[in-house]
């Protein structure tokens, strides 16, 4: 493995993004990782890879091709008393609830699976 120089390979990547992009690209330095543009923090021979992308023209066209985001699809929340059938069924007395009890009723409310706690029957 070559060893990279950080100040070339930094100069070369400004000047391939500039020439795609247009403006010259924010890079924070942390030790031993970069983040360019507050992306996704990585090591200087990915910023290498990302450069030779640049420069062939790759990455150039899917940046100018990004797709427009799909709207968010709401799911319907599961009915709780659905999921309450597979706990033990409990309701609320004078004195409320045991720690057993307060427990499967918690769990009970939740919108995904979960386990009670050990010695919880």
């Amino acid at each position: 493995m070559s060893k990279l120089d950080k100040t070339e390979v930094l100069s070369a990547f400004e000047a391939a993004y500039e020439a795609v992009n247009g403006k010259k690209p924010e890079i924070t330095i942390k030790p031993g990782w970069y983040s360019i543009d507050g992306g996704k923090n990585m090591r200087l021979a990915d910023v290498a890879a990302l450069t030779e992308e640049l420069t062939s023209g790759s990455a150039g066209a899917k940046a100018e091709e990004k797709p427009a985001k799909k709207p968010a699809t709401k799911k319907a929340a599961p009915a709780v008393k659905a999921k309450a059938a597979a706990f033990n069924v409990v309701t609320a007395n004078e004195e409320g609830f045991k720690a057993e009890e307060a427990w499967i009723v918690e769990l009970a409310e939740k919108d995904h699976d979960c386990r009670l706690p050990r010695g919880v029957v």
